[in-house]
């Protein structure tokens, strides 16, 4: 069952579209603010965000940027404009999909599942709070700023993100960073990782407080600051 997050200052909305998604199989979440929604998303999962353009405070625009410094689930933007500055401006700030009010239901549900599906196969990018990782390009970034990585750099960088809260023995990734048949020592990790955090913290991003060691045991990526 995905859960989506409903944003909206008006009550009324956020009840029609939770009564309409509701009984199709997804858990409606109701935020009528921006920084409500990301007060919430802050501590819980997220498929999907249906967020409207017009609030007051931090209207739905700014809503979208502040959550893509941090997060990368998708968002639909819903608004009464359909002015094309509008739909522009909403991709340019990290939308995915855009549909102007009054809209269809079943077209806001075919959107949905599409983004939904898209992104079934878009995995290849990670954001974590301003860290940007492309497996196609091979290219991190944070906020903005490129870090240049080696391949084996990379690919523990990869690892640990995909796998935040997991400890790794230092065994554990030699063989699958490594393979199995080649001789690496604990030391070779323990450089890798000492490089990673350097290059990590030129650029302002504090890898000390999300790459930690684990004493006796190896490494992992925490989640938590």
């Amino acid at each position: 069952m995905k859960t989506l997050l409903l944003v909206d200052d008006e009550p009324i909305m956020l009840d029609l579209l939770s009564l309409y998604l509701s009984p199709l199989g997804y858990t409606c979440i109701k935020c009528n603010s921006g920084m409500d929604a990301i007060n919430f998303i802050e501590s819980n999962e997220i498929d999907l965000i249906l967020l409207d353009v017009m609030m007051p405070e931090m209207d739905g625009l700014e809503t979208c940027r502040e959550i893509r410094k941090n997060w990368n689930t998708p968002i639909i933007m819903l608004t009464a404009r359909s002015e094309k500055a509008d739909i522009v401006k909403g991709l340019e700030y990290g939308a995915d999909d855009y549909i102007a009010k009054p809209f269809d239901e079943e077209e806001l549900v075919a959107r949905i599942n599409a983004v939904l599906r898209r992104l079934k196969t878009d995995s290849k990018k990670i954001i974590f709070k301003g860290l940007k990782l492309d497996k196609n390009s091979f290219q991190v970034t944070f906020n903005g700023q490129e870090i240049v990585l080696t391949p084996k750099e990379f690919s523990l960088l990869t690892l640990f993100l995909s796998n935040q809260n997991l400890v790794f023995s230092r065994e554990h990734l030699i063989t699958t960073i490594w393979g199995y048949d080649v001789s690496t020592e604990d030391r070779t990790i323990d450089s890798h990782i000492r490089n990673l955090r350097d290059k990590l913290r030129k650029t302002g991003f504090p890898a000390d407080t999300y790459l930690q060691t684990v004493w006796g045991v190896g490494y992992k990526w925490t989640d938590q600051d």
